[in-house]
């Protein structure tokens, strides 16, 4: 995987967060613990999805690597794990190169929508109900 490089960097600045946040001295900050905290849990999602990817990798290695056993149960359970694992990986690298995406700036502010009837009498307000509805029900499965 090309990111490993950058995912290794995040995950240091994760662990340097980590300890951070235990630090008296920035406790005692609110600011900046508030700070501190919304960057670790920023980090969370990717670093934890990396962590995966790093043990599933070392599982795969050492699955392969006892495909040559002498022992016939044995490669079969490897050959099982190998089969198990590679689908996982692609599944993984896929998530973490979601995961990198820059985050948009406006993912965290909230919206107004202003839903008018216009011109058409009985009609016209029902359509504006329908619409309502329709973004109430969107902006709940989003949440």
């Amino acid at each position: 995987m090309d990111y490993s490089r950058k995912l290794d960097q995040i995950e240091k600045h994760f662990e340097e967060l980590t300890s951070q946040m235990a630090d008296p001295a920035v406790i005692s900050d609110g600011d900046q613990y508030r700070k501190i905290s919304k960057a670790h849990s920023d980090l969370g999602e990717i670093v934890a999805k990396y962590r995966d990817y790093k043990q599933d990798r070392q599982q795969l290695q050492e699955a392969r690597a006892m495909l040559t056993d002498s022992d016939p149960d044995m490669r079969e359970m490897a050959q099982l794990e190998v089969q198990r694992l590679e689908p996982a990986l692609v599944q993984i690298e896929e998530d973490l190169k979601v995961l990198l995406l820059p985050k948009d700036p406006n993912d965290e502010k909230d919206c107004v929508l202003e839903i008018r009837a216009g011109t058409g009498g009985d009609e016209a307000s029902l359509f504006a109900a329908e619409i309502f509805r329709m973004y109430t029900r969107y902006a709940e499965t989003q949440r």
